[in-house]
Formats: structure tokens, C-alpha cells, sequence
């Protein structure tokens, strides 16, 4: 089953943290991977991306073809735009709606909106008010992992070992509440209607 997945943002958003989880969880299954990133300038709120191929068999190149992405991942929804000609026709967007006000012509909300539905396959998700609820904000890239989850072919639970990897040592409640965070946005996605 092959999945070709752009997951874009701004440093600081934990695109390298949705990539590594969605690599881990491929392993897990027996799958191959490959994976190219670009960093930009992360620390400055640049753009970061990720492409991400995964197959149940062998796969050749890290590089998505433009037109050839199952799915963007975005934890920025300006961050879509950029990428928008690697997407298939049949390619969905899975982004949050929350932006990441860093360049002084930033769309306002209205035009944001406008331009967020104006895309043909989308879920949107309020990724920072869903962490908010669960009780850390900082778990909006971990609700986006699980919003994404049904686009990819992955259930829940099989982000449970890499997240316990990735935050164990930050302790076992914030690793529990990432896993909350993932199956909130999975819960989300399922129950999305276009």
C-alpha cells in the first residue's frame, strides 16, 4: 500500500516529530520508507517539510514527483500553498487552521478561509484548540498526526510505541497525552464528512 505524503509548517511545529512517528509506525508493520526533509530556517519560524514514501514494498527514491502526493500534512495552513503542485488530483489536504503569523502579508482570517475552502479534497482541523482541551497546547502536531492517521492506513495505537520512544523521557503523562492527542485527531478525521 503505497503512501506518498508531503507534511509541511514552521520550525518549532514538530513536523520532524509527525515524520519520525509515521516512519516508526511503517517499521512496526514491516513496511519500507524513505524520507527527505528540508529544515530552512527552522529556528526563525522558516519552512520546514518533510516528503515521506511509504510501501509494503521496496521503495527507490525519498523525492515526491509533483502531481504524485497522496496527502499534505500541514501544521500551517499557508504552508499548504507551497506545496499544493505536488498533490495528485485525487491527493487530500489535512491541515490545521491555525496560523503562524510570521511574515508581515500574511492572508487575513477571511482570505485564509477563503482560500482553505477553496480546496477541492480537505480536512481542516482547529489542531491548537483541540490540544488546548486535552490540556497542552503544545500536542497540535500529535492531533495532526492522528487527523492524518485514516488518510495514511494507520490506526491509533500504532503510534503508541513511537511516541513512548520520542516523549518517554519526558515522562509518562506526556506521553499519554499525546496519545490522547492522536486519537482526538483521529476521532475527527473518521467522523469527517466533506
Amino acid at each position: 500500500m503505497k503512501r506518498d505524503i508531503i507534511i509541511s509548517g514552521v520550525g518549532g511545529q514538530g513536523i520532524l516529530s509527525i515524520s519520525y512517528l509515521i516512519c516508526h509506525a511503517a517499521l512496526e508493520r514491516g513496511w519500507s520508507f524513505k524520507q527527505a526533509e528540508v529544515h530552512g530556517m527552522a529556528q526563525r519560524g522558516g519552512a520546514v517539510q518533510s516528503h515521506l514514501r511509504l510501501n509494503d514494498r521496496e521503495v527507490f527514491s525519498d523525492l515526491i514527483p509533483k502531481g504524485q502526493a497522496d496527502l499534505i500534512l500541514s501544521v500551517e495552513p499557508l504552508e499548504v500553498f507551497r506545496y499544493l503542485d505536488f498533490l495528485s488530483d485525487t491527493g487530500v489536504v489535512i491541515t490545521a487552521t491555525d496560523p503562524f503569523v510570521n511574515i508581515p502579508n500574511y492572508p487575513d482570517a477571511a482570505e485564509m478561509s477563503r482560500l482553505l475552502d477553496s480546496l477541492p479534497h480537505k480536512i481542516l482541523v482547529n489542531a491548537d484548540e483541540i490540544a488546548k482541551n486535552i490540556g497542552n497546547a503544545r500536542v497540535a502536531n500529535t492531533v495532526m498526526l492522528g487527523a492524518a492517521a485514516p488518510a495514511i492506513g494507520f490506526q491509533p495505537d500504532e503510534f503508541d510505541k513511537g511516541l513512548a520512544e520520542l516523549f518517554g523521557r519526558k515522562g509518562e503523562k506526556m506521553v499519554e497525552i499525546n496519545q490522547q492527542a492522536v486519537r482526538a485527531g483521529f476521532e475527527l478525521a473518521t467522523n469527517h464528512t466533506a
